[in-house]
Order: structure tokens, then C-alpha cells, then sequence
């Protein structure tokens, strides 16, 4: 057998062999009990991948009984599937090549986004003899990119919504301090560096004053990430840094002010999200988005997302939003993660035999753990342990929220609110309430949610953004 994703999808492009041809037997026909003997049944049928209207299937090719490949059908229909009423896929018949090899075929023409689906495979002879159904599979496609008219200009906040905001208040008065400090050299392979949000702020501060010498900080910086080189870091503090800055020069609207510049930055930051990481880490961003079920993940996805927008790359947001809505709990649409670490630690979640990223709701005490956080204080234990990279994973998720809101996706709902189910367990169970470098996100949770969280000022910006009293307090 074989490691279905992995093996899978690196056979992807030599070996999608769907091809077409007359069938020899009616494929309505039953399948026969008596001929189980006679040809076997796939028993590894997996996903390999998933867009909002295709699916990609693979599984290893057998013996039709007689030493010769299998011959195969894919159906697959709306939960539960019935073979018989199940429509057809992949063009009809498909020829096994070789016993043993891995063949995949790609579902497309009939699927619809952000819908689950089961998938099954029968394997028989090319003529005569029995035919055998196999295991079933479930994929959820991707949310469909939104409709024009749900997404918001901005991908953190739009110049029309920063012109409206207090320049008068205390929130202002320490955001203004903030821009008016130096912010020192980039760094982006340093997470604990705070120079990505120092020119966050002089980045608002520009965009609500015009003062054109915040400006020239952020494009500063900007240069510096462009001319910096081959990176050479973790992907953590790739996560962490680099999405403050393409909210930076989407602030100060770098594509019109310096196009030569922003089209040296655009193409930085494609480099960037494949750039390969220091082992033994995730090999890149994407990678460590899809993999890590914690706050890993949640940075890296951030900044994935932050990209995307920027790069008006519709296909990649929509993946990144898929991956977020399987962390959030929603296992159909994604479930590619790596949970547990080493040693496996599955002690707070809900099911230990699904695992997710926020527990679901109704499960008691653990409704809204972030199990694969949780876990670094310890193994199950109550009164529950104060683990603080619980809020860093909220950091990179409510990021992920705010983006990926304003580009027409509705995460804020997702699995029964799972973000709102995440600080209310904070709050409420293990009375664990945001302080220091975490206190800009009951501001934006309240603003979403109408919530009354305690929401002090946000002093201290956070890993990748803050200011939040400020733009949604």
C-alpha cells in the first residue's frame, strides 16, 4: 500500500489516466456477491485534491482476478451514496496500466462548491466476471470565489473606512507614537521582530493624515524585502512578519504610487510563498498552512491569505479559505493536517479519532479548545492549564477571519461560530482573558460578533497586526 496524499499527488500529472472506451457490461447492473473471488476491491480510494468544482480521486490499481489490471468506474452523489443512483465520473471506464501503480482520475463537470460529496470506485474485468465496489471517500469542494458585490476594498481596511476614524482619541494618540518611532531594519526571518507592525502603523497613520514621510518609511521597507535576498528561516516567522507588510503597501496603495516597485514586491512575495524553509520545519508557507493544525498554521495562513488578496490570486485565496475552514473544524473541506506532534498528543480533542483544529460545539468543557495549542501545556488536566500559544494561534486565525471576511467569505459563521466558541472557552472556562501583545483581538471578535469581551486599549501590538482599538474598536 502506499501513503495516499503524498505518493498521490506527486503521480498526479504522469498518472491521471481516465481515459474513455465502449462498455463491455451494464454498469447499472448489481454487483454480484458470487464473483467476489474473481476480482478485487480497491480498498485505499482516496482524495488526492480539491477545487470548488473538481475533486481529484486516486487509489493502487489491482488485479481483475486473473493477474491482468482492474478495469474501473467512479460515481459519486450527495451523502449518503447509493451506487446505482450515483452519477457517473471520470469519463466512464478506466483501464488499469499495471497492478500495484497508483491512478487517479479527476471528478469535473457536475460538482458544486462548498458541498460534500462521497466518492466510490468498481473495479472489474474488462469482460465477463465479477465486479466489486470499494471503500467510500469524502471530499468537500471549496467555497466558490464570492460574488463581486460581497468583497470589501481593502484587505485590512479601506482608505473610505480609515477616513472616518477618530484622530482624537487615545487609541490615536498611541497609534500615533507608535508610527512616530524607529522601526529599525527588516527581518523577516526574526519572529520576534515588532518592525512589521511599527510600519503597520506609520502605514495607517499615512492612511488616514497623507503625511507623506510614513509613506516613505513603508516604502523603505518594502525595498528592503525586495532587494533581501534568498530567504533563509523558519516558516514560523515567515508567518508572523511577512503579511503585516503587504497590508502596509496595500495601505499606502504601492501599485499606484510606485509601480515599477510594487511589481518587484509582487513578484517577492510569489517567491516567497515556496521558498523553501529551514528543515526540519513545513518546506515552505503553504505547506505550513496546510500542516500545522496550531498556531503555526494560523500565521502562515494569514499570511497566505494577505498575499493571495494582494496578488489577486482567486485560486489561492480559495484554498487558503478551504484549509482555514478545515481547521475550524470542518473535516470534509479539509483535512491534510498533522496533529499531535511529537510525542502524539490527542488528550484534548474531542474526538481523538477526527481531529481539529477548534473543538466542535456540544462537546461539554472542550467546546472551543484549540486542542493542538492547548496540548503544549500539558495533557489533559482541570482545572485546564493557562497556555498562552492558544492566543498566539488566535493571532493568525482572527487575521485570517478579518482578511478573508472582507474578500467575500463568510468565516465569521463557520462551524458554528467556531472563532466566538474559541473566546468564550478563553473567557469563560478556563478564565484565561486576553492581556500584553494579545489584547487587539477581543476588539475586532466584539466588532464581528457584538460581543462585549474585555477589551482593554491595545498598548501592544501583536505579532503580525494590532492597533485594533483603533480601526475596530
Amino acid at each position: 500500500m502506499f501513503s495516499p496524499i503524498a505518493k498521490l499527488a506527486f503521480s498526479l500529472a504522469a498518472l491521471c489516466v481516465a481515459c474513455s472506451i465502449e462498455s463491455p457490461t451494464d454498469p447499472s447492473d448489481p454487483v454480484s456477491p458470487a464473483a467476489a473471488t474473481e476480482v478485487g476491491a480497491v480498498g485505499d480510494l482516496a482524495v488526492v485534491s480539491s477545487t470548488a468544482s473538481t475533486v481529484t480521486l486516486g487509489w493502487t490499481e489491482i488485479s481483475d482476478g486473473t493477474g491482468a489490471p482492474a478495469v474501473y468506474r467512479v460515481r459519486y452523489a450527495v451523502p449518503p451514496i447509493d451506487w446505482d443512483a450515483a452519477k457517473e465520473a471520470c469519463a466512464g471506464e478506466i483501464v488499469g496500466t499495471s497492478v500495484g501503480s497508483l491512478i487517479t482520475c479527476t471528478v469535473e463537470g457536475g460538482l458544486a462548491g462548498d458541498t460534500e460529496y462521497h466518492f466510490q470506485v468498481m473495479s472489474q474485468r474488462s469482460s465477463g466476471g465479477g465486479r466489486q465496489l470499494s471503500n467510500i471517500t469524502t471530499a468537500r469542494t471549496a467555497s466558490p470565489p464570492p460574488p463581486e458585490a460581497q468583497v470589501v476594498a481593502g484587505i485590512w481596511i479601506s482608505p473610505a473606512e480609515v477616513a472616518q476614524l477618530s484622530t482624537t482619541s487615545a487609541a490615536w494618540t498611541n497609534l500615533l507614537s507608535a508610527a512616530d518611532s524607529s522601526c529599525g531594519i527588516v527581518d523577516l526571518a526574526d519572529q520576534e521582530q515588532s518592525t512589521n507592525v511599527c510600519i503597520f502603523a506609520k502605514a495607517l497613520v499615512f492612511a488616514r493624515t497623507g503625511t507623506t514621510t510614513y509613506r516613505d518609511d513603508v516604502v523603505a521597507a518594502i525595498s528592503q524585502i525586495v532587494a533581501s535576498g534568498t530567504y533563509v528561516g523558519r516558516a514560523l516567522a515567515l508567518g508572523h512578519e511577512l503579511g503585516t507588510y503587504v497590508v502596509a503597501a496595500d495601505l499606502i496603495d504601492l501599485r499606484t504610487f510606485d509601480p515599477p516597485l510594487d511589481q518587484l514586491f509582487r513578484a517577492k512575495l510569489s517567491e516567497l510563498r515556496t521558498t523553501p524553509t529551514l528543515a526540519p520545519d513545513p518546506a515552505n508557507l503553504i505547506e505550513c498552512n496546510e500542516k500545522r493544525p496550531n498556531n503555526w498554521g494560523a500565521y502562515c495562513g494569514a499570511t497566505r491569505a494577505a498575499i493571495a488578496v494582494y496578488l489577486g490570486d482567486t485560486a489561492d485565496l480559495a484554498r487558503t479559505a478551504q484549509v482555514f475552514k478545515g481547521y475550524l473544524g470542518d473535516r470534509a473541506a479539509y483535512a491534510g493536517f498533522n496533529f499531535g506532534g511529537p510525542p502524539d498528543d490527542l488528550t484534548w480533542q474531542c474526538d481523538p479519532t477526527q481531529p481539529v483544529g477548534i473543538n466542535p460545539a456540544g462537546c461539554g468543557d472542550l467546546d472551543g479548545v484549540l486542542p493542538d495549542d492547548q496540548r503544549r501545556g500539558g495533557s489533559y488536566a482541570w482545572p485546564p492549564p493557562h497556555e498562552n500559544h492558544v492566543w498566539a494561534a488566535l493571532q493568525g486565525l482572527i487575521a485570517q477571519a478579518v482578511i478573508l471576511h472582507r474578500a467575500g467569505y463568510p468565516v465569521w459563521d463557520w462551524q458554528d461560530r467556531a472563532l466566538l466558541r474559541a473566546m468564550q472557552w478563553l473567557y469563560g472556562v478556563s478564565g484565561y482573558p486576553a492581556a500584553g501583545d494579545d489584547t487587539w483581538l477581543p476588539h475586532i471578535v466584539n466588532r464581528h460578533y457584538g460581543t462585549s469581551f474585555p477589551a482593554p486599549p491595545a498598548r501592544s501590538p501583536g505579532k503580525n497586526y494590532g492597533f485594533s482599538d483603533w480601526t475596530h474598536g
